[in-house]
């Protein structure tokens, strides 16, 4: 009977041991309760009383700790009713870094990012790596070779803004499958040619795409689907005028194709009718989103900051 072959030794794959991570909710304050602020390093010490005060500083001077879905060494950040705080007590804690791309909140289900100008939200036919997927892919895969990634919602290469992938099959379906439910806001800012008027209101059309994957807009609902954006010129300057857009519905282009119907296309979509643009670039960011946590079934609500280059256009 052959002997069993015998891996050499120091070539054997060290089997992978996932981190211990201990996470703790933040409660709402009792009545009558101080008005004085809770401090994360308060908040750890009383959550782990089997823990000595020195490990604990420990923890958060090695990047062990993460406030709010974000690692944090600072000892007296503020905490608010309902944040996660979670302690990796094996190792600090892996941190995503891309000049692209910011993780702007993550927990065990869904990570929300802050996808930049041009970087596509995933893979096409020609492109299959540097994506927003892949990057954030493989940055789950480097912290436990089982984790996995999904793509929930995405942007056009040339929008920018907020945008939410899930880390469980749970997540990505209870979020695909009940989106107008769990999404309770989602708002853009663009940057559009001329002074809109009036200043504020709704576009309702019927959406179709041609055979060149151009989106119009059609008034036959058998030929589209419904699409309904809410916009509020923020500021008007010149040639240009900043504009909150709310959307009630999420098509391909809805956007872009709302704008150009009012005549006031967004700058620097040449698709769509508008002028070469003065910073190089498609002037439409997604600001704001705000949705029902797939799991915890919390309120979660980010924001991001309108673009600089936006404000010097107006």
């Amino acid at each position: 009977m052959p002997k069993p072959l015998r891996t050499k030794p120091g070539a054997e794959r060290a089997r992978f041991k996932p981190d211990v991570i201990l996470t703790f909710d933040v409660p709402d304050a009792p009545a009558g309760a101080s008005d004085e602020p809770l401090r994360l390093l308060d908040f750890l010490i009383a959550a782990m009383p089997d823990r000595k005060r020195t490990t604990v500083k420990d923890y958060l001077k090695h990047g062990q700790v993460m406030a709010g879905g974000v690692v944090t060494r600072q000892w007296d950040q503020e905490l608010h009713p309902g944040m996660q705080v979670r302690v990796n007590t094996s190792r600090q804690f892996q941190t995503f870094y891309n000049k692209r791309l910011s993780i702007v909140y993550e927990d065990d289900d869904i990570i929300v990012v802050h996808n930049g100008y041009g970087l596509l939200s995933m893979g096409t036919d020609r492109v299959s790596e540097g994506t927003a997927y892949w990057l954030l892919r493989d940055y789950v895969k480097r912290l436990d070779p089982r984790n996995k990634l999904f793509i929930v919602h995405r942007l056009d290469q040339q929008t920018s803004g907020l945008m939410m992938f899930a880390k469980t099959v749970q997540a990505k379906e209870t979020m695909q499958h009940n989106w107008n439910n769990m999404v309770l806001e989602r708002k853009y800012v663009a940057v559009v040619q001329g002074t809109i008027d009036p200043p504020e209101g709704e576009v309702r059309s019927y959406l179709a795409e041609n055979a060149a994957h151009e989106v119009y807009s059609t008034d036959k609902p058998s030929e589209g689907q419904l699409a309904v954006t809410h916009y509020r010129t923020l500021k008007s300057r010149g040639k240009y005028s900043l504009v909150e857009l709310s959307l009630q519905t999420g098509r391909k282009n809805q956007i872009r194709v709302h704008m150009k119907d009012l005549g006031h296309p967004i700058t620097g979509d040449r698709r769509y009718g508008a002028d070469p643009s003065p910073i190089h670039r498609l002037a439409l960011h997604a600001l704001t989103l705000r949705f029902i946590h797939p799991v915890t079934r919390r309120d979660m609500n980010f924001s991001t900051p309108i673009p600089a280059s936006f404000h010097k256009l107006i």
